[in-house]
Formats: structure tokens, C-alpha cells, sequence
């Protein structure tokens, strides 16, 4: 009979993901290595930005958009993100990336250097943005700039834009609380970021955090449910807003340490999702982070409330890990995490986000991860995590980089308007919707302006990829997918 508790080697760990006896291929990265990456990862936000660019603007190609935006509705909205290759600036993905670069700021900043300010930078573009949709109408809190079906139906570049800019917004008849919860999020993992070096700042972000997540808890509903069409199926609230909730109230007793949300978080916990086992993490379903992130209290503090979210996290962590009991994650031959066929490399990024905090957690107090009568050591999470930001940054069948400008091979045909179209400074005259489309996206040519630091959706599960415009599925990249990745790959550039 086998002992009650079994360290699993790290070779059994990885069986069946990879063969990595020769530490070649397990090394194919150095510090400096992820080191560019996590510059690259970071910069690739700045082509994203939607509003008026600063002076220190480093990818040049793009140039002021959307300046106009919120005014036909006397509201001032101009700034933020776009998400992914398109030019709307959709509420629900953009506060979740704010938050997990937030994340990755509170527990791997100290890795990140020299480049610790363009990543507080990136999630202060968000923040100004989520604060002016929070605070410029009472009740209220608007979540969207642009009309999606209209905007899909056009190829332009953000500054050439002429698709409807409408707004769409919650409110106290039209609830939102999946939307405005993750903004609390947002605005109160972003105070712990700037709490030290901006404190006025940093107040200003968790006195709004507190109103919006009492607003969205007050009046309660999906905002898919007041939105539809606008929202859906582009970002439909899929799991409920009751994740977020417990999300948003978690990040708040963080920022707070205001012992009322530890008291939200015991007496609605359980009918919050508290109590439930999932297996991703996304900017739609916030559960397996929640965990994750109240855990830390247990391991460091031994906070016996928070002992149930330790249990839930050992049992998504085990999931990944082929040999233990629960393990019921896929994986591609060539050892990818595989959990969708569009945009996967966003699973992939949060799963290693979320795998390298854990083991940060863990390793506090010598601590490790419970499955069945086995045990997951903190180096075994972090060896899993390194295989996945490796086969991102190339080290994958392909042999190909899934983030743009990262090593000698990367996508030429990334689904991304303002990349794939001539830049404003290349071709001052404007290029309209229908030129777009016929000219530009499906041109067999690559990209003329390089989106650095992109990571595009990423491979099929047979370890595929598609470099191909149209096929947005696998080449289009999201501000939702670098987010995690920003953390995860500062860790390894140490």
C-alpha cells in the first residue's frame, strides 16, 4: 500500500507533457532571455492604447483615436483599451486585465526591474479610464464604447475610425454586477500597486473600488442579461456574476484590510461560488483565482476562514498535474495546456499565472499542495509553469514564438487592424471600412507595423498553428492574454 503522503517527482509531474531528461531543452531560455520578453510583453500594451498618446509613445505606428468618445452622451470617455484587433473598448475584459496586470505587480514586481514603471504605466492608462466610467454618472457605471457588430463589419485603423462610438452603461435598473464587480476589482488591486509610490492616488482608486463593488452588489444581475446583443457573444457574462462578486470583495479585503469584507466573504462565500471546484480562469469565470488569491491569508497568516480556499486550490492545482488522483487537464503532444479552441493561449497565460503564485504562497511557510494521498511541492508547480511561458516563447514543436517580435520566428499575420493596416504616418490619407477589408485583411502580406510583445490565440491541440489573418481563433491577440503573462514571465526573469 503506498504511504499516505508521496512527493511526486518532478519527472512524474511532467509525465506525459514532455520529455526533459536533457536539461537542454528545459534551459532553452536565459534571464535576459525573459527578460525581453517581460519588456515586450509590457510594451505590447501601448498598442492597445485607445485616446490621446503621450510623448513617450514607444510603438510610433499608432496615433491618437477615439477622442471623441462618450461626448454625444456629455460624458467624458476618451482613453483605455482596445481589447484584442478590434476597435472597441469592451468594460468586462479590459478591468479584468487591469486587474491580473495589477496582480502581477503586487507579487512579481520586485522581479521586474527597470521594468516596473511601464507596467505600472500600463495599468494606470486602464485605471484613469475604469475611474471616469465609474465616477461620471451617480448609479451608473458605463462598461462599453462602440457598437461590436457594427465595428466587426469594418477593417480600419482606431485613428481612421468612422463605426458608431456608441455607450452602453449599468445601472440601478440595469444592473451590471459581473461587469462592475470586476471593476472594484480592477480599481482595488490597482491601489495596492500605487499605494506607496502615489498614495493620494491610490486612495482615489479604493474609495471607488468600495462604491462600485456596494453598487454592484446592491443591484444585482448579469450584465449580459441588460446588454445582449452589444455584449454577446463577444463577452457574455457565462459564469454568472457571482464569481465576480466574491472576486471583487476578495481584492477589496486586500486593499482594505477592512474587516467588513472578510465578514462579506464568510457570510456569502458559499452562495458565491465558494464552494465549487473550476477548472479555468478567465476574464469570464473568476473562481479558481478567487481561491488562489484567499488562500495566501491561510498559508502565510493561518487565517483558519480562509482554510476552505485553500482546499479548492489544491484541488485546481492537482487538476494540472498528470499522475496525481484529480488530474483532469489536457495537454497537446507537444505539452501545451489545452482548454479551447479559440484564443487558448489566454488559459495557458492565467494557468501560469496562477500556478507560480500558488507555489509563491506555498513556499511562505514550506507548505504544499494536497492531492488525494499525494503532495505537489511548489517546485513541481513551478516547473509546469515554466514548460508553458517556454512554449509560448518558442520552445514548442513549431519551434515558433507566439508572442510577436519575440525570437527569430513569430506570427506575420496577426488579426489586429491597426497592425495590419499602413500606419497613419505611412498613409496620412484615410483608408475606409470596405478598402480595408478588401485590401488589408486579406492580404497575403505580413504586417506592416509590428505589434511587439503581442501573444496571438495560439495553437490548435495537436500543436497546429494558422498564421492566417482570418483566422482569428489562432491570430488574434487580447490585452487579456498578455495580462497574466506579464507576472508569470517576470518571475522567470528573476
Amino acid at each position: 500500500m503506498a504511504p499516505a503522503s508521496a512527493t511526486f517527482s518532478l519527472s512524474m509531474q511532467i509525465l506525459g507533457l514532455t520529455l526533459c531528461s536533457l536539461s537542454l531543452l528545459c534551459s532553452a531560455f536565459t534571464s535576459q532571455d525573459y527578460s525581453d520578453a517581460l519588456e515586450k510583453s509590457i510594451l505590447f500594451f501601448e498598442g492597445q492604447r485607445s485616446g490621446k498618446l503621450p510623448s513617450n509613445q514607444r510603438l510610433t505606428w499608432r496615433g491618437d483615436s477615439g477622442l471623441s468618445d462618450g461626448s454625444s452622451y456629455h460624458v467624458d470617455l476618451v482613453g483605455g483599451y482596445y481589447d484584442a484587433g478590434d476597435n472597441v473598448k469592451f468594460g468586462l475584459p479590459m478591468a479584468f486585465t487591469t486587474t491580473m496586470l495589477a496582480w502581477s505587480v503586487i507579487e512579481f514586481g520586485s522581479s521586474m526591474h527597470n521594468q516596473v514603471e511601464n507596467a505600472k504605466s500600463a495599468i494606470r492608462w486602464s485605471t484613469d479610464y475604469l475611474l471616469k466610467a465609474a465616477t461620471a454618472t451617480p448609479g451608473t457605471l458605463y462598461v462599453q464604447v462602440a457598437d461590436p457588430n457594427m465595428d466587426h463589419r469594418c477593417w480600419e485603423r482606431p485613428e481612421d475610425m468612422d463605426t458608431p462610438r456608441n455607450v452602453y452603461k449599468v445601472s440601478t435598473q440595469n444592473p451590471g454586477s459581473d461587469v462592475a464587480a470586476e471593476t472594484a476589482a480592477a480599481l482595488a488591486a490597482a491601489s495596492i500597486v500605487f499605494k506607496d509610490s502615489d498614495p493620494s492616488y491610490a486612495s482615489i482608486l479604493l474609495k471607488t473600488a468600495m462604491k462600485v463593488f456596494d453598487f454592484a452588489d446592491k443591484y444585482r444581475g448579469a450584465y449580459s442579461d441588460s446588454l445582449n446583443s452589444v455584449v454577446c457573444p463577444f463577452y457574455c457574462s457565462y459564469s454568472g456574476y457571482q464569481d465576480e462578486l466574491l472576486w471583487g470583495a476578495s481584492w477589496l479585503h486586500r486593499a482594505s484590510q477592512n474587516s467588513s469584507y472578510m465578514s462579506y466573504i464568510q457570510s456569502n462565500g458559499h452562495v458565491l461560488g465558494a464552494d465549487d471546484d473550476d477548472y479555468s480562469f478567465s476574464w469570464d469565470d473568476k473562481r479558481a483565482g478567487t481561491k488562489v488569491l484567499l488562500s495566501k491569508a491561510f498559508l502565510e497568516k493561518n487565517t483558519q476562514e480562509f482554510q476552505l480556499y485553500k482546499s479548492h486550490s489544491d484541488n485546481y492545482i492537482c487538476s494540472l498535474i498528470p499522475g496525481t488522483s484529480r488530474f483532469q487537464a489536457q495537454y497537446t503532444p507537444g505539452g501545451l495546456f489545452y482548454k479551447a479552441s479559440e484564443s487558448n493561449l489566454q488559459y495557458v497565460t492565467t494557468t501560469s499565472f496562477l500556478l507560480l503564485t500558488y507555489a509563491k504562497y506555498l513556499s511562505s511557510k514550506g507548505g504544499v499542495a494536497t492531492c488525494g494521498s499525494s503532495t505537489v511541492t511548489a517546485e513541481n508547480l513551478i516547473a509546469l509553469a515554466k514548460k508553458q511561458v517556454d512554449y509560448i516563447l518558442g520552445n514548442n514543436p513549431a519551434k515558433m514564438s507566439y508572442m510577436v517580435g519575440f525570437g527569430q520566428k513569430y506570427p506575420q499575420h496577426v488579426h489586429h487592424r491597426g497592425s495590419s493596416l499602413p500606419s497613419i504616418r505611412a498613409h496620412p490619407g484615410h483608408i475606409s471600412c470596405n478598402d480595408g477589408l478588401q485590401q488589408y485583411l486579406n492580404s497575403g502580406s505580413p504586417n506592416p507595423n509590428v505589434l511587439v510583445g503581442a501573444i496571438v490565440g495560439g495553437p490548435d491541440n495537436r500543436d497546429n498553428f494558422a498564421d492566417d489573418r482570418n483566422n482569428y481563433q489562432q491570430s488574434e491577440p487580447a490585452t487579456y492574454i498578455n495580462a497574466p503573462f506579464v507576472g508569470a514571465v517576470a518571475f522567470f526573469s528573476g
